[in-house]
Parts: C-alpha cells; structure tokens; sequence
C-alpha cells in the first residue's frame, strides 16, 4: 500500500505534508505535489497533515488515475522536504470538482 496525492491538490499545493514524512517521497509540480510510490513507507503521517485533504491511501475506490499520475510524475519533478508557502489563491480552488482537466500542469515545480 501506498498513498497518492489526488485532484484537490492541484492549485492549493500546500506542502505541510512534504515537512513530516519520514523518507522524503514527495516531488514538486508547478500546481501540485505527487507520492512516489515506490519510496513511500506507507506510515499514514502525510494525510492528516493536508489541510485541502489530498491524501489518501491507495486502498480507496477509484485512485488508479492518481496512483499512475503519482508515479508517472515522481520521476520527472524535483524532490521536495521543506514547507513552502501554498498559493495565495488555494483556498478559491480548495474543494473545486474537475481540476485535472482545467488546472493541472506537467511542468515541474523548483524542489527544495
């Protein structure tokens, strides 16, 4: 089991997440954050952290998209581990249905 970062990150991109897991296994995109699920140790401290509930565990219904989006993405954007400021506009988008298909970015974010 692993847990994946899903649609509602996207535009909200809060990073408390990223401060506490204990194996670094988050990576940046320029609007959200993925899991890569092969690093993850699946310890659960990453979910309650997410203010925009992003996270959940991959035993969940319906997460394949997000399981392929996580790893697909973990292996082209830079490693993250330290909290950054989230967008000034992420509570507008925070809860927002069908973000994926208007929002989402493949372009990398800066990393740490």
């Amino acid at each position: 089991m692993t847990y994946v970062v899903t649609d509602n990150c996207i535009k909200c991109k809060y990073t408390d997440c990223v401060e506490v897991c204990p194996v670094d296994c988050f990576y940046e995109g320029e609007n959200m954050l993925v899991i890569h699920p092969d690093e993850c140790i699946d310890c659960g401290v990453c979910e309650p952290e997410c203010p925009a509930d992003a996270i959940k565990p991959d035993t969940e219904p319906n997460l394949e998209k997000w399981l392929t989006v996580n790893a697909d993405f973990a292996k082209q954007w830079p490693n993250i581990t330290q909290k950054k400021e989230q967008p000034a506009d992420a509570k507008e988008f925070d809860g927002q249905e069908g973000k994926f298909d208007k929002y989402f970015s493949p372009k990398p974010g800066t990393g740490d």
